[in-house]
């Protein structure tokens, strides 16, 4: 059927990653093909094609009968002006499905099937009911390590990759990640100019925040732009050895972000997921050799010992199977580290390590050293053991704090910090005691609801730690918020519980 064209109209609905389409219900192109809402459609337009998801409409505020409405990113994707002619298509699902439905089955899948879907998820022909589905059945119907594997590779083959080999002459390029789940943990921001001033390159690009209050690049962008394109960021870190980079401008492993749209809403982390996704990433950005930290406690990502053995294996295997020269460090993720949660109140924190100052978090100081040593003792240079007392030194010497402004200067160095948030409430202790326990999860949330990461000054300044003696009424956290609905839904969570526990100190 030939049917007629239709005008593009740019919606400006932000569908977070989802081609979606609109057509009023009374375009003659519904009618005549019988389309329907959800249905998945094809958009032709000036030689170029996407696959979208449909939505059928009864306001002419928002698409005309004669118009066809893209969302943000379909317009994005399709590229090209408002008001061109274009046509509108039932779809063909991708060939990659059956693939997906034998894995909801409870079958093993081959190289071939997770790279087919991978293609699919990078190229958006997977709608985000398709897409939950393959989270959830590779969630449930646990991936085997070779799947974990092949989908590692698939995920680095759809994506664009960085080699700094010429850069770097045969030696090594490094990096470090967290798999997440402790507040304020930003280490990254650190070990970086730590390990750059030793003269190795480490180009860290960092996610924003997924379910935490804040990620690198949301603290990091407190003092310099982090959406950097790429030849600029490759000249960045050719100048400075370093950068602390958002890593979606970059497109290094784009099915993955695609895929985190959907895990964000769900709360799942499977282990296999989790590999693939940091493992892909730091392949596709030119990493040789990675530095990888697996916090462990009670509400953690990772809760307990053998579990944390078990991703360390996988992790492992994946990284030798695709020659990444990999370390894993278990370390102690009972509560948070530092005092600030939120971007504004962690980069007070990492500068004050930085500056030396008498006051600085010394849990947060002493993860970093920590890192960056075994960072540092993948130098060929470096003997083993010798790595954390030269990150002491350059530490110690102010060489971390000028790399750090180096870098901050190179990416562009904000004129205008954000400030903290104005609006302030007090969470004190219900009785004398000893702080016995704090809550990961819960003081993440908090955070969240007074306006973390959205607002960079809203957030948690901690004043007490596990093994803190404190008195009846005696201040345990401050919230920071920049608007009073956000202060309100945030105090209203710690009223009902603070995320503190008091009693005898374990």
């Amino acid at each position: 059927m030939d049917l007629p064209a239709l005008n593009i109209r740019r919606v400006g609905i932000d569908t977070w990653r989802e081609n979606v389409a609109y057509l009023h219900r009374h375009c003659a192109v519904v009618r005549a093909a019988g389309f329907q809402a959800l249905a998945k459609v094809t958009v032709r337009a000036n030689g170029q094609q996407i696959q979208a998801v449909l939505n059928v409409v009864d306001d002419e505020c928002i698409v005309k009968p004669g118009e066809l409405g893209l969302s943000e990113d379909a317009f994005s994707r399709l590229a090209v002006v408002e008001g061109h002619a274009a046509r509108i298509a039932p779809s063909e699902p991708p060939a990659s499905l059956s693939a997906l439905r034998r894995k909801i089955a409870g079958e093993r899948l081959s190289r071939e099937d997770l790279h087919a879907i991978v293609r699919d998820i990078a190229g958006a022909r997977y709608s985000k009911i398709e897409l939950a589905a393959f989270v959830v059945a590779t969630n449930g119907q646990e991936l085997e390590r070779d799947e974990v594997l092949y989908l590692t590779e698939a995920m680095i083959s759809v994506g664009r990759r960085l080699d700094w080999q010429q850069t770097v002459r045969g030696g090594p390029v490094v990096d470090k990640h967290c798999i997440g789940g402790i507040p304020g943990n930003r280490t990254s921001m650190l070990v970086v100019p730590i390990v750059a001033a030793h003269g190795m390159l480490c180009p860290k690009t960092s996610s924003r925040a997924i379910t935490s209050p804040a990620g690198t690049a949301d603290t990091m962008e407190v003092l310099a732009q982090v959406e950097l394109p790429l030849e600029r960021l490759q000249q960045i870190v050719r100048a400075t050895n370093g950068c602390l980079a958002w890593g979606g401008t970059a497109e290094l492993s784009p099915a993955d972000d695609i895929l985190i749209s959907v895990e964000r809403p769900l709360a799942i982390d499977s282990p296999g997921q989790m590999v693939a996704s940091i493992l892909s990433k730091k392949i596709a950005a030119g990493s040789t050799h990675l530095v990888l930290d697996i916090p462990v406690g009670p509400s953690a990502k990772v809760r307990a010992m053998p579990e944390a053995q078990r991703l360390r294996k996988l992790f492992e295997f994946v990284a030798g199977s695709l020659g990444l020269q990999l370390d894993v460090m278990i370390t102690d993720g009972s509560q948070p580290i530092g005092r600030g949660i939120g971007p504004v109140l962690e980069a007070r924190d990492v500068m004050a390590v930085l500056h030396n100052a008498p006051d600085a978090p010394a849990d947060l100081r002493d993860k970093a050293l920590r890192l960056a040593g075994r960072m540092i003792e993948f130098d060929p240079d470096v003997r083993g053991g010798e790595g954390w007392r030269i990150a002491r030194d350059i530490l110690d010497s102010g060489r971390a704090l000028a790399q750090l402004q180096t870098i901050i200067d190179a990416q562009g160095r904000r004129a205008e910090p954000p400030t903290l948030g104005t609006l302030v409430h007090e969470v004190c202790a219900p009785q004398a005691g000893r702080v016995a326990a704090i809550d990961n999860l819960r003081l993440a949330r908090i955070a969240r609801l007074a306006g973390a990461p959205q607002v960079p000054g809203a957030g948690v300044d901690l004043l007490h730690k596990v093994g803190d003696a404190v008195a009846a009424g005696e201040l345990l956290y401050r919230l920071h918020a920049q608007y009073p609905a956000d202060l309100a839904f945030a105090r209203e969570l710690a009223q009902a519980d603070s995320g503190y526990r008091l009693g005898a100190a374990p």
